[in-house]
């Protein structure tokens, strides 16, 4: 009985003509960008982020598990040591073991590091869009099926949206990660949910945390949900039959997924200690959050030791994610879980220790499944989420693609702006109060997109027209995060208020 639920929850029905148009669409994005330079080509001695994934097919496929987190004469951690959760091993170990079949060369234990034929670094790339294929797409599909239930050109827009997002596509088919597999599975563990199939749901989003640990930007999100629908039960009994069934699956599927680490006490003990990033510092690089935009005045790190820091930064994240968490355990909803997670995932990106560039991919997914129904925050985010990234992305080599891909984010949505602000002009026409009052709204909210794009071109601009003087090198960089934290936190305050003020979340 239980597999016939999943089969058919996973079953993709019948889609349309233009549903397998979005995708194809997508997937030839996919494929120009791989056709792009990474990160670290041909630069020992570590040669880039391609390097890592390579290197962990490498010692996945030639050690055994006792050795993947430990530090041994074969395994050197400072080169690339495996940091993700074991669901990430053991897709390094299944791509890795596909690729050694096909060059061998490409997986030779401690011979291989900067290999870089062009046969190995075609099967890479296409291990990535293969991923997205197998994971993202089907997880696509299901959250159509189930949040754009009634309207097939919302489900239409909303699965294009998601699939060409800019960030996403450069991230992981132009820096080269594998970030499609945890975001899928957690986009089908919230469509699972929301379903109703709690059980599944709650296996699919531990498979997430488990292959990428910022999945756990959603974790409050999903417990705020899953703990209201067991309370709305009718007795106590029923209650706690279902918070302990919860629990099992979660148990279950944690100790299935660990299992080769949890006979000896120490594998798993290594496997946290790499995966837990309290010893890599508040943040990385130029990231647009509330730490680093606010490190130029405030030196927190001078200010508080680290431990300090991880409870503040442990605090501030709960704080901010609050709210919607309260509501949602008090009224859950299957557009409320959307809402959740994002506002969740956006407080740890502005707020949490330890916070990543591309952490910007995880509020960015929930909102993009919102979709039509919430068009300010999924027209603009995606670019402003791509525009955060662009001192890492022109690291990579990735500026060609980058402009190209956001002026084409612009020719998809900038043309539907001015339709949807000529059919408000007509509906505010009419005598109606509430209708001129969100125009006005609308109009100063359009204005501001207009601004903000005057000015990011303008930073963009900067670097060409002037140099960065001597005492502050990095300035140029720091003006692209504060722009970007600035709009990324006024996003996450407005959807925040929209959740809690119950407008825009049609669909439940």
């Amino acid at each position: 009985m239980a597999r016939t639920s999943v089969l058919r929850f996973l079953r993709a029905g019948t889609e349309s003509p233009t549903t397998w148009l979005a995708i194809l669409i997508g997937f030839l994005f996919r494929a120009a960008i791989c056709l792009h330079p990474y990160s670290g080509a041909g630069k020992p001695p570590m040669y880039g982020d391609y390097e890592a994934q390579r290197h962990w097919m490498e010692i996945t496929t030639n050690l055994p598990v006792s050795e993947w987190y430990a530090e041994t004469k074969q395994n050197n951690l400072s080169y690339w040591g495996l940091d993700y959760p074991p669901l990430s091993a053991y897709q390094s170990w299944l791509y890795g073991k596909v690729i050694e079949r096909l060059d061998p060369d490409a997986m030779a234990l401690g011979e291989s590091h900067g290999y870089e034929s062009a046969d190995s670094k075609r099967y890479m790339r296409q291990s990535v869009m293969i991923s997205d294929l197998i994971v993202l797409v089907p997880a696509l599909l299901a959250c159509r099926r189930v949040f754009c239930r009634g309207s097939a050109e919302k489900g239409d827009l909303m699965l294009l949206g998601s699939l060409m997002q800019p960030a996403l596509l450069l991230i992981d088919h132009g820096h080269f990660q594998y970030n499609s597999i945890s975001l899928g599975l957690a986009a089908g563990a919230a469509a699972a949910v929301a379903s109703g199939k709690d059980v599944l749901g709650s296996i699919l989003f531990c498979l997430a945390m488990n292959h990428k640990q910022m999945a756990m930007f959603y974790a409050p999100a999903f417990f705020a949900h899953l703990l209201g629908r067991c309370l709305q039960k009718p007795s106590l009994s029923s209650k706690m039959a279902a918070i302990a069934r919860l629990g099992l699956a979660v148990t279950a599927t944690f100790v299935v997924v660990w299992a080769p680490f949890l006979a000896n006490p120490s594998d798993a003990l290594h496997v946290l200690h790499r995966i837990m990033p309290l010893k890599r510092g508040l943040y990385e690089d130029y990231v647009a959050n509330f730490w680093c935009t606010t490190s130029m005045l405030v030196k927190w790190r001078s200010i508080f030791s680290q431990q300090a820091l991880v409870w503040l930064c442990m605090g501030s994240t709960l704080l901010a994610a609050m709210p919607v968490l309260v509501q949602e355990v008090r009224r859950p909803t299957a557009r409320g879980l959307l809402v959740c997670m994002a506002s969740s995932a956006f407080a740890f990106y502005l707020f949490s220790y330890q916070v990543h560039e591309k952490s910007i991919l995880l509020p960015l997914m929930p909102v993009m499944l919102l979709g039509p129904d919430q068009p300010i925050m999924t027209r603009w985010l995606p670019p402003v989420a791509c525009f955060s990234m662009y001192p890492l992305l022109k690291k990579d080599g990735l500026t060609l693609a980058y402009i190209a891909l956001m002026l084409l984010w612009g020719a998809m949505t900038w043309p539907a702006v001015g339709e949807e602000r000529k059919e408000r002009q007509t509906e505010a026409s009419r005598d109606h109060v509430e209708a001129q009052v969100s125009e006005r709204w609308r109009s100063l909210l359009l204005m501001g997109l207009y601004v903000s794009v005057g000015l990011a071109v303008g930073i963009h601009a900067a670097p060409l027209i002037w140099k960065a003087p001597k005492q502050y090198p990095y300035i140029f960089d720091a003006l692209f995060t504060s722009f970007s934290f600035l709009h990324i936190l006024g996003l996450a305050v407005y959807l925040q208020y929209q959740g809690l003020a119950n407008k825009q979340l049609k669909g439940d």
